[in-house]
């Protein structure tokens, strides 16, 4: 905890000492300086025992970075930076583009079954439509069938509810010869 205060701490300071340097007259050179005295901090540190660099130092040589042209000041941690920023980019880039759509509201999902088991001759079309006209709510009829109820395609023992145009012709041919 202790070292985790010590480096917002250090944060702070090198803001503060931004700020200093920003009341001169040229305060791109002040964040030049002070950019490239934080990389040879980076490289005389790593020169006695290497060790990652802090979040709080990653966010001061970011911020600073926006002051000049840092590319052309760049010695030693060039590709470093280059990193944080494109990794900055992937990780904005995967929150901003979520995988698929998020589903509608546990009671949508209800009441589009509760109206196609009320209303099975109704088609996905026909519900979307019910629900933009009487409630106001917009669903594609994709999403519908999504939430539709999975009717069976033939009960698992015994006929099936509809008859083929053959079987009605052939019993409707014995009813005939019978009469």
């Amino acid at each position: 905890m202790i070292k985790f205060c010590l480096l917002w701490l250090n944060l702070f300071a090198d803001l503060l000492r931004f700020l200093v340097l920003g009341f001169r007259s040229k305060s791109a050179l002040a964040a030049e300086n002070l950019f490239l005295r934080k990389q040879l901090g980076f490289y005389k540190e790593r020169r006695i025992r290497p060790r990652r660099s802090s979040q709080p130092t990653r966010l001061t040589l970011l911020w600073l970075s926006r002051w000049f042209n840092w590319r052309d000041a760049l010695i030693v941690v060039r590709r470093t930076l280059v990193t944080w920023h494109r990794k900055g980019f992937r990780l904005f880039w995967r929150w901003k583009s979520e995988a698929g759509r998020r589903p509608i509201p546990v009671a949508l999902q209800h009441l589009i079954r509760k109206m196609a088991r009320e209303n099975p001759t109704w088609g996905e079309e026909r519900i979307a439509n019910e629900l933009l006209l009487k409630l106001g709510l917009r669903v594609s009829p994709r999403t519908v069938r999504k939430y539709q109820p999975k009717w069976p395609a033939a009960p698992p023992h015994g006929p099936r509810g509809d008859q083929r145009w053959a079987v009605f012709l052939r019993e409707s041919r014995s009813i005939h010869c019978c009469l």
